[in-house]
């Protein structure tokens, strides 16, 4: 019964037209088309210049989709979780292994995002404990306190880098601070 219907299926598209030209006289699409086109394009009775509805459909299938503009936008925020209290101890007794004191240098240029393990705050900076074992300070608006960052902070990625200047730091509490000044620590030799 499946294959009987299935030879039958393009018979049954045909009907519309097939009883369409066995009528007497043309169909009244044919009689507006031919009434409204210029004498030199008239259409001969029983042809009509408009597609049948079953091939209507097949036509608009073969016709190339319209292309639209999609515009792709990304963003990527990045989170730095706060440090372990081992992982402060472990960075700080390196640098009091090394000497008592230590200096701030300051860094020029920018901090890979990629590289900061942990961070926490310390007085009025924020302390980055680095993946290669750097210890960087990092300076905050004076408006802001470092204390809001005790749960870590939100970094919106751009280039991948912590610029001075630049780049604003979110807190989980919801302060937004710019960073003014990136130092590394270092020990300092009597």
């Amino acid at each position: 019964m499946n294959s009987f219907a299935l030879v039958l299926a393009p018979f049954a598209l045909l009907l519309p037209a097939a009883v369409g030209q066995l009528s007497g006289g043309a169909a009244p699409n044919e009689q507006i088309l031919a009434q409204s086109a210029p004498q030199d394009m008239k259409v001969p009775p029983g042809i009509s210049s408009a597609p049948l509805e079953p091939l209507r459909v097949l036509q608009e299938a073969r016709r190339p989709p319209a292309a639209n503009q999609v515009r792709i936008e990304q963003r990527v925020i990045i989170r730095i979780y706060p440090s372990s209290p081992q992982l402060a101890e472990r960075s700080m007794a390196e640098l009091n292994r090394r000497s008592d004191r230590f200096e701030e240098v300051r860094l020029d240029g920018c901090v890979p995002i990629n590289m900061i393990a942990a961070v926490t705050p310390n007085q009025n900076r924020l302390l980055l404990f680095m993946r290669d074992n750097r210890v960087l300070s990092l300076a905050l608006e004076r408006t802001c306190s470092p204390q809001d960052f005790y749960s870590g902070f939100y970094i919106e990625r751009q280039d991948g880098q912590l610029c001075e200047r630049r780049d604003r730091l979110q807190s989980r509490a919801g302060a937004s601070c710019q960073v003014t000044r990136v130092s590394r620590l270092v020990a300092v030799r009597d």
